[in-house]
Parts: structure tokens; sequence; C-alpha cells
């Protein structure tokens, strides 16, 4: 019963967060802080409604941080729930294009100024990577992507694409891997407390001096830190 009730109030936050969030965005769309502010919104009920405690450390480090891609493990749709509070103030995600066709949240996610790529089309998506890349810079953004480009269920990282690794080397900007544990396995919705999510933020990773000569070894390092701090997180009690 509890967990039938949850997916309803789930549902209609989301509908309500979306719908209320589009219409502000009308009156400043694609401010750098619509992500950030809706991001922390959806967080906020939806930790509550699921009845799970979180645990962030590492957030600082955002504070005085210019431009960066932020890479972080995709383990579900929830993920929209588990990270939202985390995506730093100047922060925009890196998402497939078919998320506009989602109702009022695709509208949303448009407005508060995220990236769509179509990864169907392997040239407009390096095109739009590039894009992404000079308003980094001009705009002082963050970019969040999900390296992974699908979501891996809770288990271990999927291997990365290589897009936003090239992207930090090309724009000479740190990457910021954020991770958090597999909480799909120890979600228990259909009681009072719903589980434990811990997300860690860890320190920046420098690109700068390198070349895409490099890239295949900054990928695999990358991968290796992040797959070893999720182990540490799920080992935690």
């Amino acid at each position: 019963m509890l967990l039938i009730l949850r997916v309803i109030l789930m549902t209609v936050y989301f509908l309500l967060v979306s719908l209320l969030g589009s219409l502000y965005c009308l009156t400043r769309p694609f401010h750098p802080n619509n992500t950030s502010l809706f991001g922390r919104l959806f967080s906020w009920g939806g930790h509550r409604i699921l009845g799970v405690s979180v645990t962030v450390e590492g957030t600082e480090i955002f504070k005085d941080l210019g431009p960066c891609v932020i890479v972080a493990n995709h383990q579900s749709n929830m993920d929209l729930f588990t990270f939202g509070h985390v995506v730093p103030p100047r922060g925009v995600s890196v998402g497939k294009k078919s998320l506009r066709y989602i109702p009022l949240f695709g509208q949303l996610y448009w407005l508060s100024g995220n990236v769509m790529i179509d990864r169907s089309n392997p040239e407009k998506a390096r095109k739009s990577m590039e894009i992404t890349r000079e308003a980094m810079l001009q705009r002082q953004m963050k970019i969040w992507v999900f390296p992974e480009g699908t979501r891996n269920g809770g288990k271990n990282l999927l291997p990365f694409k290589q897009g936003a690794f090239r992207m930090a080397i090309d724009a000479g900007v740190p990457i910021v891997p954020v991770c958090v544990n597999g909480y799909l396995s120890t979600l228990t919705l259909n009681k009072w407390h719903g589980g434990k999510i811990k997300i860690q933020v860890l320190p920046p990773v420098s690109t700068k001096g390198k070349t895409l000569e490099e890239l295949d070894v900054l990928v695999a390092s990358v991968h290796a830190q992040m797959q070893a701090c999720i182990n540490a997180l799920d080992a935690q009690k």
C-alpha cells in the first residue's frame, strides 16, 4: 500500500513541479540557474516522498570552481530526484533529444537551458557538443554529463563514451566526478524508511596540458576512480 501511495505522490509531484517550473522559466528562459533551482526542488520533495536519507560530501568543491565538466554514474530515471540538489549554480546537463517529448518535463528541461543532443546522428551530436563547449567557456557554465550514455540499473559502471572528456580537453577545463551508491538494490519503498543514498563529489581532474592522444588514458583513469568510489560507498553501512 505504501509503495502504491509513493508512486502516486511521486507522479503528481513530478508533474506539478514540471508544470510550475515551465511557467516560471517562461519569465526567464535559459537562465543559467534554472537547472540548479528545479533540480533542488525535484530532490527536496522526492527524498521526502520516498522516505530516503541522503548524505552528500564534497559539494564545497564547486564553490570556487569555474567552468568544468561534471561526470556522474547513471542508474535510473530516479537520478533526477537523487542528484538534483547536487547540480551547482550555473550548471546544466546534457541529455538525449527525446526528453523534449516527455509532457511538461520536456518543456521545463528545454527552458532551463539544458543541452539536448541527437544521439542517432553522430555529426549533429558532435556539433551540439562543440556549441556546448563554447557556451560553457563564454558563460562560465558547468556541464553535467552521464558518460555511460544510458542507465546501468544500479550495477557496475558501463564503459564511458568519450564526448564529455573530449570536450573537457578541448576547453582546458577540469572534470569533476560525482558518484552515488547503488541505491536501486537497497531501496525499500514499501517501508517507512526507504533506504540510504550516499553521494560523493570527488576532487577535480585537471585536463591542462592534455591532448586528445591522452583521451583513452583519461577516460580509463576517471572510470576506475569512480568505480572505486562507488564500491566504497556501497560498503558503508
